[in-house]
Parts: structure tokens; C-alpha cells; sequence
């Protein structure tokens, strides 16, 4: 019988909505569900490890992999450069796991258009104030670039529309059991099983 393949697991919303703090609630209740690990060229915050939560380059290091094609997806957001390393994205899927992007709004729709059979999440803030509030807590960003991100995260929500699926980061917890049952069903999509389950009537 042949192998299911592995699902693309795209999970993207504004900036401030909470996806890695979602996303990790998710890697620790589902330990399958392999990450993908992001190449940007921001600066670490507090805590951040490279090659843990993203692969820290500096621009010349960045540009170097655009121009070397080793990236699924690349954009630009506020000043900063963000992408995804192509190979282990493809590995992990034909070795039959699931992987999760945890990517910008603009790389998302780049990988719709690579991945169209991916699972393509959009992570929504209960309301634009509580965004906004949750981007300050951060103590983070200066005044404008809260601002710049504000602005952004309005054009964003409108892209909404191209995903599958919007999930509501309203408590962490709730997010995390709403994606678990995204990706359940997602696996009993009858035009994923249909190839596997040929071989079970075909007539010699």
C-alpha cells in the first residue's frame, strides 16, 4: 500500500497574533508534527536560539540563498528579510510527516502557489486592540514601527480569504485543539487517501 505523504502545515497571521506561542503549545501536544525552522535577518530576541527558533543571517548571508534558489519562499517585512530553507521542507514531507511553516503572510501565499495541496491556517487576534496591546507587551519595538506593524496587520487580515482554515488565537489553548482537528481531518481528505487506496480494488 502506498505511503501517505506528509502534509505542509502553514500557519500564518499578523504579526503580534501569537504563532510561535501557539506553535510551540502544538509541537508539545503533538510531537509528530515537525517544525520548520525559518531563516530571517532580525536581530535574536531575549531567549531565542539560533537554528531553534529561526537561523539568524545577516543580509549578505540571506541574499546569497535567494540567489542559490535555497529557499521555498522569501519576503521582506518591515525592513527585515524572512524565509524557509526548501530541503527539509521536502524530506519531511516524502519520509511521511507533517510539517508546520510557521511563516509571514506574504511567504505563505508564495508557498500556495508551490504547495497548492498544502493546509494553509490563518491565526486571528481576538480583536485589533488586544493585537496592538499584545505588540507593545513585547516592549520590543519603538512607537513607529508598532504602528507600521498596526498598518500591516489590516492589509493582512484582508488576505485572509486565500487560506483553508481561520482559527482564532483567543486562548492558547483553544488554538492549539481547533489546529489539532484541522490537521485530523485533513488526513481523511478523500483526495489524499484516494492514490493510497487504489491498489485495494484494482483487478489483476
Amino acid at each position: 500500500m502506498k505511503k501517505e505523504k506528509g502534509l505542509l502545515i502553514v500557519l500564518s497571521g499578523p504579526a503580534g497574533v501569537g504563532k510561535g506561542t501557539v506553535c510551540n503549545a502544538l509541537r508539545q501536544e503533538e510531537t509528530e508534527i515537525q517544525y520548520s525552522v525559518s531563516a530571517t535577518t532580525r536581530s535574536p530576541r531575549a531567549g531565542e536560539v539560533d537554528g531553534v527558533n529561526y537561523f539568524f543571517k545577516s543580509r549578505e548571508e540571506f541574499e546569497k540563498m535567494i540567489e542559490q534558489d535555497e529557499l521555498l519562499e522569501w519576503a521582506e517585512y518591515v525592513g527585515n528579510y524572512y524565509g524557509t530553507p526548501i530541503d527539509y521542507v521536502r524530506e519531511t514531507m516524502n519520509n511521511g510527516q507533517d510539517i508546520i511553516l510557521e511563516i509571514e503572510v506574504q511567504g505563505a501565499l508564495k508557498v500556495r502557489d508551490k504547495f497548492p495541496d498544502g493546509v494553509f491556517i490563518f491565526l486571528m487576534p481576538p480583536s485589533l486592540a488586544e493585537l496592538r496591546s499584545r505588540i507593545v507587551g513585547r516592549g520590543t519595538e519603538t512607537e513607529d514601527v508598532i504602528n507600521q506593524r498596526m498598518t500591516v496587520a489590516k492589509e493582512e487580515i484582508d488576505m485572509m480569504k486565500k487560506y483553508d482554515y481561520v482559527v482564532e488565537n483567543d486562548e492558547v489553548h483553544l488554538a492549539v485543539e481547533r489546529i489539532k482537528s484541522i490537521v485530523t481531518a485533513e488526513h481523511c481528505r478523500r483526495e489524499r487517501l484516494i492514490e493510497k487506496y487504489k491498489e485495494l480494488v484494482e483487478v489483476d
